[in-house]
């Protein structure tokens, strides 16, 4: 059964176009923007990037705003379509709906987030001919497998919230502002380092190879890349929770 509930959600998530868009924007946000940071690099720069450092940024920016869209379309147009009740008398395991919708969101948003990490390594260092530092194999394959992780753990919150809130509009305004405004105002507020277990700020550390500095603001983080994924891990898990939860007790 659980099997045929991920069949259904798989092909509901391709069938929808906005998925397209929003993956196929990803993927032209970060190639344009590691085109225009990788000419930007000179070699006299007072803050020269590595090419997989590029790649960060460009996630950080641009790429994972339409991970959250794809993400949240992907149970909000339920919802705006009433397509959830029919959903829902399929599958009578409520819990079972979450599982199979989570069950196709971390493959796709783990490899989309790899191979737009590659697409962004690539470009960035084609751009940067004589400027910049050097990248790795390793630190490109450490950025693209935590920028992988880092999206589908923030699909995954995403998917909690839009089960909680049921609405587009509530869950991208919530998911932004535990992104960015809440961990600030806390950080200035009650603790400097507050901000680090955010899923944000814990998503750029798991990006960061170990060993390296994290090219937004240039500190050295907290603790190391494995942390990072496991904090998402943790906010992707309450956000599960909290939507299972209320998913049972409600009507559609």
């Amino acid at each position: 059964m659980t099997k045929l509930a991920i069949a259904s959600e798989w092909t509901k998530f391709w069938s929808v176009r906005a998925t397209w868009w929003c993956l196929g924007s990803g993927a032209l946000m970060m190639t344009l923007y590691a085109v225009v940071s990788g000419l930007s690099q000179q070699p006299d720069g007072d803050r020269p990037q590595a090419a997989h450092g590029i790649a960060l940024t460009g996630a950080v920016y641009l790429v994972e705003f339409f991970v959250i869209a794809a993400a949240t379309l992907f149970v909000t147009s339920e919802y705006a379509s009433g397509s959830i009740r029919s959903t829902l008398q399929w599958v009578p395991v409520r819990s079972r709906v979450i599982v199979a919708k989570a069950a196709v969101l971390v493959p796709v948003l783990f490899a989309f987030g790899v191979l737009v990490s590659a697409l962004g390594t690539g470009v960035a260092t084609l751009a940067m001919s004589n400027g910049g530092l050097p990248s790795t194999f390793g630190q490109a394959t450490s950025t693209a497998l935590g920028m992988g992780a880092y999206f589908a753990l923030l699909g995954l919150l995403c998917q909690g919230i839009a089960f909680m809130l049921r609405s587009a509009a509530g869950t991208l305004v919530m998911t932004i502002v535990l992104l960015l405004p809440l961990p600030l105002v806390l950080s200035q507020s009650v603790s400097r380092e507050a901000s680090d277990y955010f899923p944000a700020f814990a998503g750029i550390y798991s990006m960061v190879p170990s060993g390296e500095n994290e090219p937004l603001f240039g500190g050295v983080p907290p603790y190391s890349p494995l942390i990072g994924v496991l904090v998402c891990l943790a906010w992707a898990a309450a956000g599960l929770f909290g939507g299972t939860m209320l998913l049972k007790r409600r009507d559609a």
